[in-house]
């Protein structure tokens, strides 16, 4: 029998509790898929810390670590969660970083969610290497730690066998990731419909999603034609289709919208076009034509036009150079 794939969780005091129990759901749920299939278990996945005994969250959540980080015992993938005040935890935690810093190039999988890729960055794992973390702490983390190039935009970055997410829910997508590598597409899809997520997200998916900022307009009735729009981009989106959709004039919805999105209609849904876009072309199966059907622009013609004036490159191109640097970035593995 295989033995299984050994995944550390680590934990220090003040982590937040949602980075370690969202990407536990993954494996979890990833074993119970394959015993469903009548497979074994892939995963092993535990707590580890500093030290053994209970560690405390921000919040009223309490995990147990049931083992310490040690040299002599390395897992095949070890996970740094990361915490509000996570400048404070680096002072607290000098032997994890002293062990990342050690041992950190030895794994065959190193990841951090969230400002855990500060621990990283204070072992020196990420000098001279592209990284990311939540958008709001990566100004910072960029003027602590001016070796690394620190990206803002993707939920998360692949670098020889150090990854690097964005806030919370990336642990999700970092997960299904290792999931994918481990077991294939298939299994992964799976495992996030299992958990009711949307949609899978490749790596270079933003953090700043035309989906996510839709749910933040206050006004009742331009949330709900943005979410109209985004639910039928693979229609045509005239503005008096717009503006009947909302009850109002075309030129009465133009204002309303400019005035609480920031932006004409026109080019809302464009940009939207345009992020659909780049997320189905992450995917190295999909067809460029359906992908320009499905978002709208009908042609791939169209569509390249959309990442020339977004990009400074058709969308042959740009998905060339992602699949490229995809493949350098997991060279290691």
């Amino acid at each position: 029998m295989r033995k299984p794939t050994e995944v550390h969780i680590v934990l220090y005091e003040g982590f937040q509790a949602l980075d370690a129990t969202a990407a536990l759901a993954v494996f979890e749920h990833t074993n119970m898929l394959l015993r469903r299939l009548g497979l074994s278990e892939h995963y092993a996945v535990s707590f580890v810390a500093s030290r053994v005994g209970p560690v405390h969250s921000s919040s009223v959540v309490e995990l147990l670590a049931t083992s310490a980080i040690a040299a002599n015992s390395l897992p095949d993938a070890a996970i740094v969660v990361g915490a509000f005040e996570i400048e404070e935890a680096l002072l607290a935690e000098p032997s994890l970083i002293n062990w990342l810093a050690q041992q950190g190039t030895r794994l065959r999988r190193l990841a951090s969610l969230c400002t855990g890729s500060y621990f990283l960055a204070e072992a020196g794992l990420l000098d001279h290497k592209r990284a990311t973390t939540h958008w709001n702490h990566a100004q910072r983390m960029q003027q602590r730690y001016p070796l690394v190039e620190v990206d803002a935009e993707p939920i998360y970055v692949r670098q020889g066998n150090i990854i690097t997410s964005a806030g919370v829910t990336a642990g999700i997508d970092l997960a299904l990731s290792f999931v994918e590598e481990d077991l294939g597409r298939e299994i992964a899809l799976q495992v996030a419909r299992d958990l009711a997520v949307f949609l899978k997200r490749p790596g270079e998916h933003s953090q700043f999603s035309m989906y996510l900022q839709s749910q933040m307009i206050a006004d009742p009735v331009i949330r709900d034609l943005q979410e109209w729009i985004l639910a039928s981009l693979d229609q045509p989106l005239s503005p008096n289709r717009l503006a009947k959709h909302a009850n109002m004039s075309p030129d009465e919805l133009d204002r309303l919208f400019r005035e609480h999105a920031g932006v004409a209609p026109a080019e809302f849904i464009l940009t939207a076009r345009f992020e659909l876009a780049r997320a189905l072309l992450e995917d190295p199966d999909a067809s460029m034509s359906l992908a320009a059907m499905r978002c709208g622009f009908g042609t791939v013609g169209k569509m390249s036009q959309a990442f020339l004036s977004r990009m400074g490159v058709d969308a042959a191109t740009y998905r060339a150079r992602l699949l490229k640097r995809n493949a350098l970035s997991g060279g290691s593995r």
